[in-house]
């Protein structure tokens, strides 16, 4: 695969991500799951089948 390639193929699949996870994280605020909180811990877990990668990401949102 080539370099462009691949970047484009990562691209999209980071792109996919970014606009699912923000969908459902609006969703669950919406549906009230955090029921009052001013803020949501969150963490995302990277793994890839195959390989030892296990990346995570954890933050807070500010719910306003």
């Amino acid at each position: 695969m080539s370099t462009d390639d691949f970047n484009m193929s990562m691209r999209k699949f980071l792109k996919q991500v970014g606009v699912t996870s923000q969908q459902e994280i609006e969703r669950i605020v919406r549906e009230g799951a955090s029921s009052g909180a001013k803020t949501l811990k969150v963490k995302m877990v990277l793994t890839a089948e195959g390989t030892d990668l296990n990346h995570v990401v954890t933050g807070t949102i500010d719910l306003g």
